[in-house]
């Protein structure tokens, strides 16, 4: 599908490029694929040495706006200079304040400071705005499009769902043109915060992220029946993933020490994070060092590559003690298409997906002796292992290929109702 349009979108975002989050650059590079004229506006700087090839692809420009106030404080006060003379001004800072009072946090105060440079910045030819994730970028972006007088939309994905302010979110789905999210569940949180349900069930969208199936690497010929009964070749284990308190891996490494002494096997992981050193300690505590592989944060090839070498893929989500949890984890779909078995939780939207027995095991999140039994299970049965692996490529094929999603959000930044938002936007301004 191509879009016929003459709008140009700034597309705002925590950091560009990041690693982890391959499903925005992916739907980034698909929205120009179909004629979208988008540029990038990124709160921080990369701080991945690495670039997957999807970045590659993408050929809107990238600005960084200070990450820090105190980093660049004069273009922050040109900022300031610039906008205060939009005539949105006095409507964005009663936004400000407004905002400030409930949150009264240097946070808040660095928010305001970016959406001042970056609606000073914002070329004349930006008809939109868009961000990803509800917390940091759209109240960046919302702050930035009061100045402006533009109309703004934003996609929410999980960590922002579930750990911003009620408040927060409601008087954002209140402003936002629309809203779309990656999972039923995130959705239907949506649904409750918003402040006029009968008119906000159509500005909010269940678009998933999908895999964009041309771009990827297809998926192995075949794998070795390994049984875990062969010490000098083991099941291999993997898991793709932040190592952070959500992803569950404490759990999983006490279901690894659980599995019984006559099945062999080698746990591979790939992904950074601040748990990194806590992990490879409790793996070396539970007598499990040896059989563990840390890869850290990689490419994507390499990713690809760990995928087509394992016999199984296992990702133990949770809920964090500050309320932060997984949607619909992408890493997920890619092993799936890649031929992986899959064994995971019921934590957050992964039911959507994975149905238990049908093609993949499910357990109960944060207990390790279920998720010990269930890798034990499938480590010693390569049937099975094939066969809830055939079943979840199916699934990924038939219902999370992303093309329908991106036509859908690339026809809505392409300006259909956009001259009547806009309009109502500046008379809010006036």
């Amino acid at each position: 599908m191509s879009v016929e349009m003459g709008a140009r979108v700034a597309v705002v975002l925590k950091g560009w490029p990041r690693l982890s989050e391959t499903f925005i650059a992916q739907e980034i590079a698909g929205l120009e694929a179909r004629g979208v004229a988008l540029e990038i506006w990124s709160l921080r700087r990369p701080t991945d040495k690495a670039r997957h090839p999807v970045h590659e692809r993408v050929a809107g420009r990238a600005v960084y706006l200070p990450e820090y106030l105190k980093d660049d404080p004069r273009r922050v006060f040109d900022g300031w200079r610039k906008a205060r003379r939009l005539p949105g001004y006095a409507l964005a800072r009663q936004k400000f304040l407004a905002d400030l009072r409930r949150d009264p946090t240097a946070n808040r105060v660095r928010r305001w400071g970016q959406a001042l440079v970056l609606a000073a910045e914002l070329p004349a030819s930006i008809d939109r705005l868009y961000a990803h994730f509800l917390h940091t970028p759209a109240s960046v972006t919302r702050y930035a499009a009061a100045l402006r007088g533009l109309p703004w939309s934003v996609s929410a994905h999980a960590k922002d769902i579930w750990t911003s302010a009620p408040w927060e979110v409601s008087e954002k789905l209140d402003d936002a043109a629309w809203l779309v999210t990656c999972t039923g569940v995130g959705l239907q949180r949506l649904k409750e915060l918003a402040p006029h349900p009968a008119r906000d069930s159509g500005r909010l969208r269940l678009v998933y992220h999908g895999l964009d199936f041309a771009h990827l690497p297809p998926p192995p010929s075949a794998r070795p029946r390994r049984d875990g009964s062969n010490a000098a070749d083991p099941v291999v284990v993997l898991s793709i993933g932040r190592k952070v308190e959500k992803k569950g891996y404490d759990d999983l490494l006490q279901a690894l020490a659980k599995l019984p002494p006559e099945l062999h096997w080698r746990f591979e992981h790939v992904g950074a994070g601040e748990l990194s050193d806590a992990l490879k300690a409790e793996a070396a505590s539970l007598g499990i060092g040896q059989r563990c592989v840390w890869h850290g944060a990689q490419p994507q090839k390499v990713v690809f590559a760990a995928l087509a070498g394992a016999d199984l893929f296992v990702l133990a989500s949770k809920r964090a003690a500050d309320g932060d949890q997984d949607g619909l984890p992408n890493v997920l779909m890619e092993a799936a298409h890649q031929g992986l078995p899959l064994v995971s939780t019921h934590a957050a939207a992964i039911g959507e997906f994975i149905e238990d027995g049908v093609n993949g095991l499910l357990v109960a999140p944060g207990a390790p002796d279920e998720l010990a039994r269930a890798l034990a299970r499938a480590i010693g049965d390569p049937g099975l292992r094939a066969r809830l692996a055939v079943r979840a490529a199916e699934i990924v094929r038939t219902r999370f290929s992303f093309d329908a999603g991106i036509d859908w959000i690339a026809t809505a930044l392409g300006g259909q109702g956009m001259d009547q938002q806009r309009s109502s936007t500046a008379r809010a301004a006036e």
